[in-house]
């Protein structure tokens, strides 16, 4: 999976000051999974607590929110977010401005969801 580059779409939005949102290219391509535990890499998330109970809500939206603000590689958006997932919980999510118009110029349907 490629991620949208700020180039190909001629604008740059931001995840954080110098660093542009990693954008997947569908929705589909992203099969992370749906229940269990996750444990995060370090360089999504510098806590020593990383780990996430996928069927608890509030940490479901937690573990979306810091992979989606802070990757820098598509294959971490393929490896951890579920398309239908992301769907279901895009208007629940705190995500800085940069991230959500990045999603959502990409990814139309989300705004609507």
């Amino acid at each position: 999976m490629q991620a949208v580059s700020p180039t190909a779409t001629g604008v740059a939005f931001l995840a954080r000051p110098g660093r542009p949102a990693v954008v997947a290219r569908t929705l589909a391509e992203l099969a992370g999974p749906t229940r269990g535990v996750v444990e995060l890499p370090v360089r999504l998330m510098w806590n020593a607590e990383r780990t996430f109970d996928l069927g608890d809500p509030d940490q479901l939206l937690w573990m979306y929110e810091n992979v989606l603000r802070e990757t820098t590689r598509a294959d971490d958006l393929r490896a951890l977010i579920n398309g239908r997932t992301l769907r279901r919980v895009w208007r629940l999510l705190n995500l800085p401005r940069g991230v959500r118009q990045a999603w959502e110029s990409r990814h139309r349907g989300l705004r609507a969801a």
